[in-house]
């Protein structure tokens, strides 16, 4: 990302941006090797971002959130996404949560659970892909059914992230299958107070290992009526609501995990000698940390200006959807290249690069593939 970026940035982005460099600096990417290892939950890590408020940057501060534009919310996640992009992913996940409540959620709800998630006592997640349907949530089953002051839920969720973790989950389940996707509701669940939620298994990932992802099974899953988010019917238009967001903020994590790379790349190769100087000197070299380098850049500010445009309330489910298709798909490229340049040595996990790439490619998928971005931005033109 070029220094002349701030230029276009305001004061308060500055100091965000700037905040979140710093800590994910000091106390995000010295452990992130060690969670690559071991794949181990960054409970202290997460303490530590708590208190500077970045678990919830789209809480209003009413709620004991930090009430950021959605454009300071990028530039963080990008920051955490250079030190370890699964961290990343984790408080995206949580954080998303927060912004669900605070968007559609009632008084009473708000106050009981904004304040929580705003410190971290809650982690969210959101309890969205099945087994056997993805981007096509027409195909979902997990059902609620009204009993009393109560809905009972069964089905599964599939790749929840923070699920094993959560002390407050969203669920879309279907509250009427006549209905079609208007019959479709969201529901919050606090784990220790709804029998029937069971983590049926923690996945073994190529990648992101920082932030756990859990099959979920709910089994007569019993949540209160007060526990009903939005109105009964408008889960899906208000999950859609959230998916362009959503995605600008995944470019902002390839952008992140790309940019380390590069700064990777350049260190290596200006260190590194071949035929009595640095491989930097070699013109086969040079050029392709130039090309890398334009293309982070360029992701860079497309996700700022669609965050800009997320912000200011416009229509953007093309620009959203360009975002994170370029981002996701350059950076798994500056990933290998950056691994390319170490030669042997980007191949050994002694070196970052090799953990780049395995972390960046799932960018491609979660939130909704590049099939799925591509076939978005066709509609839009």
């Amino acid at each position: 990302m070029s220094d002349n970026s701030a230029m276009f940035l305001s004061e308060q982005e500055i100091m965000i941006r700037d905040s979140a460099r710093k800590v994910a600096a000091e106390l995000i990417a010295p452990t992130a090797a060690e969670r690559d290892r071991t794949g181990a939950w960054p409970s202290d890590e997460l303490a530590a971002v708590a208190e500077l408020g970045f678990l919830g940057m789209l809480i209003p501060v009413e709620y004991g959130g930090a009430g950021a534009s959605f454009v300071e919310y990028c530039l963080a996640i990008e920051e955490f996404a250079a030190a370890d992009a699964g961290f990343a992913t984790l408080i995206h996940v949580h954080n998303t949560t927060g912004a669900n409540v605070a968007r559609v959620g009632t008084e009473e709800q708000k106050r009981k659970y904004l304040p929580d998630l705003a410190s971290g006592k809650r982690i969210g997640a959101g309890l969205l892909t099945e087994p056997h349907a993805g981007s096509d949530t027409a195909a979902f089953r997990t059902t609620a059914r009204r009993e009393g002051d109560h809905y009972v839920i069964n089905g599964s969720k599939q790749f929840i992230s923070n699920g094993n973790k959560t002390g407050l989950g969203v669920v879309l389940a279907i509250t009427d299958k006549a209905a079609g996707k208007r019959g479709s509701s969201l529901l919050m669940i606090d784990p220790a107070e709804s029998p029937g939620y069971v983590v049926a298994r923690v996945e073994h990932k190529m990648g992101q290992r920082s932030a756990h992802v859990a099959q979920i099974q709910l089994e007569n899953c019993r949540v209160p009526v007060a526990n009903l988010l939005g109105e009964e019917g408008s889960g899906y238009r208000n999950i859609m609501a959230l998916l362009s967001e959503g995605r600008v903020a995944i470019a902002a994590v390839a952008t992140g995990t790309a940019r380390a790379a590069l700064a990777a790349a350049v260190s290596y190769a200006k260190e590194r000698e071949a035929y009595g100087a640095p491989i930097i000197n070699l013109q086969g070299v040079a050029f392709d940390l130039a090309d890398m380098a334009a293309q982070v850049d360029v992701s860079h500010e497309f996700l700022v200006h669609a965050a800009r445009l997320c912000d200011a309330g416009l229509p953007c489910a093309k620009e959203a959807s360009i975002a994170k298709l370029f981002a996701s798909e350059m950076a798994e490229k500056v990933c290998s290249d950056a691994l390319q340049i170490h030669g042997g040595y980007g191949y050994l996990n002694d070196f970052p690069v090799e953990r780049y790439c395995r972390d960046v490619r799932v960018t491609k998928i979660y939130e909704g593939t590049s099939h799925i971005q591509k076939v978005i931005i066709a509609r839009n033109l």
